[in-house]
């Protein structure tokens, strides 16, 4: 067994986690680069909890220039034994409405403007994705929303554009009509696969704000609108944050579904020929295989 510490990577209009005891700010050092901000660390229930702002305080980062590796890189050196992702998403489907919770367990990655691996050459390792989400977390997740009082849906395919700007119409359809994706945003990936790499357990929680340009009665994405909708989901998204820690327990069992043994078999390069550099800078990633 070992101690729980969640971490809580809160995307557009989740800036802080209320009701943390002995909580502060403090700035971790990555060997990826400078997180997007300083970390809040705390307990809550007698669980450790960190929270890391995706954009930064004050909204300072692009989807594509959040620093992904570091913010990982950070908080498995904090300690991080639970990710859950939470970020404002379009909707491909009538039901996930403006409002609605969507617990992730599948992503079509479009992304191409981001450094995707912690690995590289010197060091390489392929981890699988097949199934990028911990259901054990997952299923906590929704449980909490639930009981938050969320109407909250368990499961769909979120579609990771790089953004910044929002979908044309034929690519809104596209991804609704073609591809079969439920939910759009910009910052899960790689922050997803990055996390399966750092065998971190990780978990998506998508925030509805809007029907991105597919919807024959909403039309195109309205900013005002979403910012609205984002206000009250960003509260409804700390109701449910504060019901994990019952739920999860302070003390943690390997995972039954192996997400913090991800790396067992993963790394190819042999140890004469690693390079030096590289296993010092994964220490914290992948130290455990290493």
């Amino acid at each position: 067994m070992t101690k729980t510490m969640i971490a809580v990577i809160g995307g557009s209009g989740i800036y802080d986690i209320d009701g943390l005891e002995n909580a502060k700010w403090q700035t971790v050092n990555s060997s990826f680069g400078t997180p997007s901000d300083e970390i809040l660390t705390g307990t809550l229930d007698g669980v450790g909890m960190a929270f890391l702002p995706r954009h930064g305080r004050g909204h300072v980062h692009t989807p594509s220039s959040v620093p992904y590796r570091a913010n990982i890189d950070a908080l498995k050196r904090l300690g991080a034994t639970d990710v859950i992702s939470v970020s404002a998403t379009g909707s491909f489907r009538e039901e996930m409405a403006p409002g609605d919770f969507v617990i992730v367990d599948q992503f079509i990655d479009r992304t191409f403007a981001r450094e995707k691996s912690f690995f590289g050459p010197g060091l390489v390792a392929h981890v699988s994705v097949a199934h990028p989400t911990c259901p054990r977390l997952s299923e906590a997740c929704f449980t909490a929303a639930k009981d938050a009082g969320i109407n909250v849906h368990k499961g769909g395919t979120y579609l990771a554009m790089e953004g910044p700007q929002f979908s044309t119409l034929a690519e809104s359809k596209m991804y609704r009509e073609s591809w079969g994706a439920d939910v759009i945003g910009m910052t899960n990936m790689p922050e997803a696969k990055l996390a399966r790499e750092a065998e971190l357990c990780y978990a998506s929680v998508a925030m509805v704000t809007d029907y991105d340009s597919w919807h024959p009665d909403h039309g195109e994405v309205d900013i005002s609108e979403i910012i609205k909708v984002l206000m009250g989901n960003a509260d409804k998204g700390r109701n449910m944050v504060r019901r994990l820690p019952a739920l999860l327990g302070a003390d943690r069992a390997p995972c039954e579904y192996g997400c913090d043994r991800a790396l067992e078999y993963a790394i190819l390069t042999a140890p004469d020929k690693r390079d030096p550099a590289m296993v010092e800078k994964l220490n914290a990633v992948a130290g455990r295989v290493l």
